[in-house]
C-alpha cells in the first residue's frame, strides 16, 4: 500500500453511509430554488464548522448565498476546491413547477427527503444535492484525518448553478440569478485556488464542456379578432412559428453533427413560446416569441454560433418568404475546456483508475454545461466527476427526475473516495 493509498484509507475512516445519508437528507430538506439559497448554504456552512471545517455562508442577497470553508494548508503547495452547486432545477413548488415538469408533482420532485435502504429520494437528491454531500463529506473527512496538507483544501457550494435567469416571480428582482453566478461570486470575493473539481452527474472525469447561448426568435403577425378574420388582412404569428419550430428541429442534428468533438455533442432546444392573452383566446397576437437553447462547443465560441444561427433564420426566411421573423441573442456563456495534462486532470484521472481498477473511459457526447465553465472561463484549470446513474435496485424506474431526485448512498461513498484520493493528489 503506497504512502497516497493509507492516507485515503485514514479520511475514509471517517467516512460512513451513516455520515452521507445524514447530510444528503439535511440538504433535501431544506428548499432551494435558484434564487433562494440561503437557508441550505447557512445549513451546509454550520455543517462543516461542527466539523472543524474554517466555514461560513457568503451572502449575494437577502436570499441568495453560498456555503464556503477551508482547510488550511502550510502554505507551500497547490491549492484546490472541491465544488458543487445547491440550487434545484425546479423548484417543488407545485404553484410554479405544474404542469410544467408534471401534472401532479411526484415524491422526489418535493423538498422531503425519504429513506429506501441505500437510496435516498427527494427533490434534488441526486443532482445537485447529493454531489454537494460527497464534497462535505470529503472535506470534513479530510480535515477530521488530521493530515497535513501542503495547499489549502478549499469547499464551495454554490448558489444560482442551474441554466436559468430569475424565476418569474416579482420578489424576486434580480436577473442574474442562476447561470453560475454564485460560482462567479466566490471566485470573485478571493477564493480563487490553482485548481478545481466540480462534483456533479457522470461517472468519468470531464475535461471540457458545452457552452450555451439563447436566443429569442420573433415570428410577426397581424393583431385580429376571430369575428373578422375572414373580412380583414389576418396573419396568426402562432400559426407561421410552426414554420420556424420545423425549420429549427431540422437543423438541430445538422448543428451538432457539426460542432460534435472530443467529449461533447451539443444541441438544441425550443423551450418555450410567447403569444397571444391566455384568458382572451378570441384575438390573435402580433408576435410570437420561442426561446432556444444552443449548446455550444468550446470550439466556437457565441459569436461564431450567432452567425450561424443568424445563416439559419436567413434560411428560413428564403424558403418562406411571407413570414416576418426576427432573432436576437439574449444569453451566451462559453463552452471551455483544460488541457488534459493539467495536474487536476491527470490526478482525478489516476484516482480513478486506483479506485475502479481499470483504464479510464471518457464519457462522450455530452451537451450539458455546469458552473465549471464559469471556474474554467476564470482561468481556474477544472476537471468534472459525479456519480453514476441509478441501477435498477432503485426504488424508482430510471427517467429524467428520478436521475436527478434519486441517490445510491453505496454511489456517494463511491465518489467522496475518487474526492478524497483526487484532493489530496493536489495538496499534500
Amino acid at each position: 500500500m503506497t504512502s497516497l493509498d493509507q492516507a485515503v484509507a485514514q479520511v475514509m475512516g471517517h467516512v460512513s453511509p451513516d455520515l452521507l445519508r445524514e447530510i444528503v437528507v439535511g440538504l433535501v430538506d431544506i428548499p432551494s430554488p435558484t434564487g433562494e439559497e440561503a437557508p441550505l448554504a447557512a445549513w451546509a456552512a454550520q455543517h462543516l464548522a461542527d466539523a472543524g471545517v474554517e466555514a461560513r455562508p457568503q451572502p449575494i442577497d437577502d436570499r441568495q448565498a453560498n456555503a464556503v470553508g477551508r482547510v488550511r494548508g502550510a502554505g507551500d503547495g497547490r491549492s484546490l476546491l472541491l465544488y458543487a452547486p445547491i440550487d434545484t432545477l425546479t423548484t417543488g413548488n407545485a404553484d410554479e413547477d405544474e404542469p410544467w415538469a408534471a401534472d401532479r408533482l411526484r415524491p422526489d420532485m418535493q423538498p422531503v427527503a425519504q429513506v429506501d435502504g441505500d437510496h435516498v429520494i427527494g427533490l434534488g437528491a441526486s443532482n445537485p444535492k447529493g454531489h454537494a454531500a460527497c464534497v462535505m463529506a470529503a472535506t470534513e473527512a479530510i480535515r477530521a484525518s488530521g493530515i497535513e496538507l501542503a495547499g489549502d483544501l478549499w469547499v464551495g457550494l454554490g448558489a444560482g448553478g442551474m441554466p436559468t435567469n430569475r424565476r418569474a416571480r416579482p420578489d424576486l428582482p434580480r436577473e442574474n440569478a442562476g447561470q453560475g453566478v454564485g460560482c462567479s461570486f466566490m471566485l470573485e470575493q478571493g477564493i480563487f485556488p490553482d485548481h478545481a473539481v466540480i462534483a456533479k452527474p457522470g461517472g468519468a472525469v470531464a475535461w471540457e464542456e458545452v457552452g450555451l447561448c439563447w436566443f429569442d426568435v420573433t415570428v410577426r403577425g397581424t393583431f385580429s379578432y376571430v369575428g373578422s378574420r375572414h373580412r380583414m388582412p389576418y396573419v396568426n404569428p402562432i400559426v407561421e412559428a410552426g414554420k420556424v419550430v420545423a425549420a429549427l428541429e431540422e437543423w438541430f442534428p445538422e448543428y451538432s453533427a457539426r460542432h460534435t468533438a472530443g467529449l461533447v455533442a451539443p444541441q438544441g432546444n425550443i423551450g418555450s413560446i410567447r403569444a397571444g392573452y391566455h384568458h382572451m383566446p378570441a384575438v390573435s397576437p402580433a408576435s410570437c416569441v420561442l426561446r432556444v437553447d444552443l449548446r455550444t462547443s468550446p470550439d466556437a465560441p457565441p459569436n461564431q454560433v450567432a452567425r450561424e444561427f443568424g445563416e439559419l433564420i436567413d434560411r428560413v426566411r428564403a424558403r418562406h418568404p411571407e413570414l416576418q421573423v426576427d432573432w436576437d441573442m439574449v444569453l451566451a456563456i462559453p463552452g471551455t475546456r483544460t488541457p488534459q495534462d493539467d495536474p487536476v486532470v491527470v490526478a482525478a484521472v489516476d484516482a480513478y483508475v486506483a479506485e475502479r481498477g481499470r483504464p479510464h473511459e471518457p464519457i462522450v457526447a455530452n451537451s450539458g454545461a455546469t458552473d465549471a465553465n464559469i471556474l474554467r472561463g476564470r482561468g481556474v484549470p477544472t476537471a468534472r466527476i459525479g456519480m453514476d446513474r441509478i441501477g435498477p435496485d432503485a426504488p424508482l424506474a430510471l427517467d429524467f427526475p428520478a436521475g436527478m431526485n434519486v441517490v445510491d448512498v453505496r454511489e456517494m461513498e463511491r465518489l467522496t473516495r475518487w474526492l478524497v484520493r483526487t484532493a489530496l493528489t493536489i495538496c499534500r
